[in-house]
């Protein structure tokens, strides 16, 4: 359009490279950390969970929604070493207790210990996963009539088979503290398989999952059966693709 042709009443100011942008972008405020807020002693706010579980749900739903039952569409699952790369990718660091996922709080034997720190998160169930182990006291008679207890009796070694408690200790959720010695092993592999048996995410989802509130790292043992758990329900037809 020529310009000139333009009546000058219409015409707009030309903008001068020296001229202060005419467009406005608002910057992105990000939403506050729920994990942020644990550690100040604050419950995570319920909207921003919400929005996430919902998120999840709905992801995992279209997925199964376009690969039905018995279908051919597979994809990939990661090797020991895809994994370990991923786990290692992860910021270090780890406090007594967070909230991975909502009501599922991921920690250690200290916080397992703290019987009114609990109590202010609302804990109803306490899984321990180093049951009868010197460094923790987590048993029926420790926590009362007050907090149901399941013990799963496991050595944070490469050959202790976790697998047979996978499903036993992903039913077992309420408003759940999940703990082992440290709450980066055992514990996490059993958080992993919660996720992946009632929420239908793979094992690398579940495992970025909960890298977004705790770092994690069970040991290749842990591993390796978590990964027949995640060919398993692929194989059923009951978790996301990548």
């Amino acid at each position: 359009l020529d310009r000139s042709s333009v009546p000058l009443h219409k015409r707009s100011p030309p903008l001068h490279p020296s001229a202060p942008s005419q467009l406005h972008l608002t910057p992105a405020v990000p939403a506050e950390s729920p994990a942020g807020r644990l550690s100040k002693g604050a419950r995570p706010s319920s909207s921003s969970w919400a929005w996430f579980f919902l998120w999840s749900r709905r992801r995992a739903m279209v997925s199964l929604l376009m690969s039905p039952r018995g279908s051919e569409r597979k994809w990939k699952i990661p090797s020991l070493q895809d994994l370990e790369e991923v786990l290692h990718s992860a910021p270090r660091s780890c406090r007594h207790g967070d909230e991975v996922w909502p009501n599922l709080f991921l920690g250690d034997m200290f916080m397992s210990h703290d019987k009114f720190g609990l109590y202010q998160l609302g804990i109803t169930h306490v899984l321990n996963a180093s049951h009868g182990k010197l460094c923790c006291k987590g048993s029926d008679d420790f926590y009362g009539t007050t907090v149901k207890y399941y013990g799963v009796p496991a050595n944070d070694l490469p050959t202790f088979d976790l697998s047979p408690y996978f499903y036993p200790a992903a039913d077992f959720h309420y408003i759940l503290f999940v703990h082992c010695a440290v709450g980066v092993s055992r514990s996490a592999a059993l958080v992993l398989a919660y996720l992946m048996i009632h929420h239908h995410l793979s094992l690398l989802s579940s495992i970025r999952c909960v890298q977004q509130k705790r770092w994690i790292f069970p040991n290749r043992g842990f591993l390796r059966q978590l990964i027949g758990l995640d060919q398993k329900l692929q194989d059923d037809g009951l978790n996301e693709p990548e």
